[in-house]
């Protein structure tokens, strides 16, 4: 019998399909599988009842002397008129049109394959494909056999039920391709699992099993044997199907741990099933801490997309903003399709309007468990916190609005975790600003000075003790209506107006004596001042603009940094005995002058963890002063 040619499409559009379009093999067996689940719906739905449901099943099977596996369903079946347009012409979807052409009431039925090219992808691992094929309530049968782009014929044959036989011929190996796995049960069972464990009709694969003998005697050796059982290789129900009524708990953390290969429980899970112009599930969880690899390049995103219970992608990073990366779990919907490209998916609309509707769910879910288990939240906000902060200096901070409820910072009040929103009701009437102080740890900005003043006169103050925190807060810019000063910057104004007088008077008086301490320090700092922020304390190191010390600290441990340098001043307390020994000696030891001058630097660098430029020259110096 002569070839047929396809018809709709060239050898090019058939080797683009197979080579590109699907990049992993395995993909083959959850399209053939999900076609075969459209036949047994299509005869379940065509209302003639030919079976009962528990009947309906699809079965695997492996012949490794012949190098052939196959698929057979009993389902619709195909006539020969339809073998050639369904498979003959490469995106004709006989399911999309059954889909088309169902009742409103038949709405359960779900359909998988939509594009009709899935089937093809079965080319990738066989040199040859047969599909015998009866329709249900026919005596004909016929069979369709292709060896890919060279064309396919059709012709009748016998075969006793109705139903499709999908035979593949398996390549042999070459070079470093080795198909021989897709005659292994225990890979065609791996594969099952992983696409195709919730298509609802069961999948059936005669597997061998080694088990012992039963003995004559108890004093006999165990003896096993080998034999070949009908085994269930899917599950069928997915657990987000299910009325969440149904489903305890222990259930939920469970289904977690497998599926995401965890061993703590989530802190959280949401399950949730949208309707309306986008249908589909959602089962979310917040896992209790960070995987390993989670703040490197090689730690990937996203959920695991499902179409009607088909898995399309094990991680869809599309459906995740990357602050919200840390999330698990899986989206299921309807409305994409299996013939699809990760390329195809970033453009697709459908993926587009679900991310939008998870990232609402997934802060308004946060912002619940922060109110209702803080507990829980704090242990959530130790392990991602970083996170959330990231996302919201990154993009300019175009993500601000989303993220801010969410941030905790550790408070001089009781030095406990804080939101902004609790640190604003406890503002005082009078109070303009949120102040915040950055440093390593929250016992090292305790000792700063300047943090002191601000806690002397009642003012509560947020400690930054993360890297990104500082550029978080500065992109953030104001919360509430409050904007946020540095409680280290040089712009911190607390005194009252005599204070400010009494000040401007001290600094015109000693202008001659400032200018001559920064003729000595150099670039070293922007300028000298005295200042009413210090009670105990001789000097401290403030920052002019927005690149505070800490900020220059981060950036100069990045690589490439530039050189950032925050612009300092030295702030000498203008109550401080130390002022009149440097009256005079700017009156009479101008050398000694410049050797207390850079005393007070070092000294106020070393309170502010800055390092010293000169070690050498400061031991000297306490030395000759001793």
């Amino acid at each position: 019998m002569a070839k047929k040619q396809f018809k709709a499409e060239t050898k090019k559009l058939m080797d683009l399909m197979i080579n590109s379009i699907y990049t992993n093999r395995d993909i083959f067996l959850r399209e053939l599988i999900s076609n075969a689940s459209d036949a047994l719906d299509k005869l379940y739905y065509s209302g003639s009842q030919a079976l009962a449901r528990e009947d309906y099943r699809i079965q695997l099977s492996i012949d490794k002397e012949n190098r052939t596996f196959s698929i057979e369903d009993n389902g619709c079946g195909m006539t020969a008129e339809e073998l050639e347009k369904n498979l003959g012409t490469i995106a004709r979807s006989g399911s999309l049109d059954f889909k088309s052409g169902l009742e409103e009431k038949d709405d359960e039925a779900e359909i998988i394959g939509q594009f009709g090219v899935g089937f093809y992808s079965a080319f990738m691992v066989a040199k040859k494909i047969t599909v015998l094929s009866k329709v249900y309530g026919s005596d004909e049968a016929n069979v369709w056999e292709s060896s890919g782009i060279d064309g396919f014929t059709v012709k009748p044959a016998e075969k006793e039920k109705p139903g499709t036989l999908i035979t593949l011929y398996i390549k042999d190996n070459e070079g470093e391709d080795n198909y021989d796995n897709y005659l292994e049960q225990y890979t065609i069972q791996g594969i099952v699992k992983k696409y195709s464990d919730y298509i609802r009709y069961p999948i059936m694969l005669d597997m061998e099993t080694s088990r012992a003998k039963e003995k004559e005697n108890e004093d006999d050796e165990t003896e096993y044997e080998t034999v070949i059982e009908p085994t269930q290789l899917n599950s069928m129900v997915p657990l987000w199907r299910k009325n969440k009524s149904e489903i305890s708990k222990e259930e939920y953390d469970e289904f977690y741990k497998n599926t995401f290969h965890d061993y703590s429980d989530p802190i959280h899970y949401v399950h949730s099933k949208t309707e309306g112009q986008i249908t589909y599930d959602a089962l979310l969880f917040v896992p209790s801490h960070a995987p390993y690899d989670y703040y490197t390049k090689e730690y990937e995103k996203g959920l695991q997309l499902y179409c009607n219970g088909v898995l399309i992608m094990d991680k869809c990073s599309e459906l995740l903003p990357e602050y919200f990366g840390f999330v698990k779990g899986l989206v299921d919907c309807p409305d994409l399709t299996l013939n699809i490209s990760r390329e195809t998916l970033q453009h697709d609309h459908v993926l587009k309007i679900i991310a939008r509707n998870l990232e609402k769910k997934i802060k308004s879910e946060l912002k619940k468990l922060l109110s209702s288990n803080r507990e829980e939240y704090e242990k959530f906000w130790n392990a991602f916190s970083a996170t959330l902060k990231f996302g919201v200096y990154s993009n300019y901070g175009m993500n601000k609005d989303v993220l801010e409820g969410l941030l905790l910072f550790t408070s001089s009040e009781e030095k406990k975790l804080v939101t902004l929103e609790e640190y604003a009701s406890r503002m005082k009437e009078s109070q303009k600003e949120i102040f915040y102080a950055s440093g390593e740890t929250v016992d090292k900005i305790e000792m700063l000075p300047q943090v002191a003043s601000v806690k002397a006169k009642g003012f509560e103050i947020l400690y930054l003790t993360e890297d990104v925190d500082e550029f978080a807060i500065q992109m953030l810019r104001e919360y509430d209506g409050k904007s946020f000063l540095n409680a280290l910057s040089a712009e911190l104004d607390l005194d009252s107006e005599d204070e400010k007088a009494e000040l401007e008077k001290a600094n015109e008086d000693g202008k001659a004596l400032l200018e001559k301490m920064k003729e000595v320090l150099g670039d070293k700092v922007a300028s000298v001042r005295f200042t009413n922020k210090l009670s105990d304390y001789a000097v401290c190191l403030t920052n002019e603009g927005m690149l505070s010390l800490e900020m220059e600290k981060v950036l100069a441990a990045m690589p490439n940094a530039g050189g950032a340098k925050a612009e300092l001043v030295l702030e000498i307390n203008k109550n401080h005995p130390v002022v009149e020994k440097l009256r005079e000696l700017f009156e009479s030891d101008s050398e000694k002058l410049s050797d207390y001058t850079y005393l007070l630097f070092s000294q106020a660098c070393l309170i502010a963890g800055k390092p010293i430029d000169n070690p050498a020259k400061l031991s000297e110096l306490i030395c000759n002063l001793m």
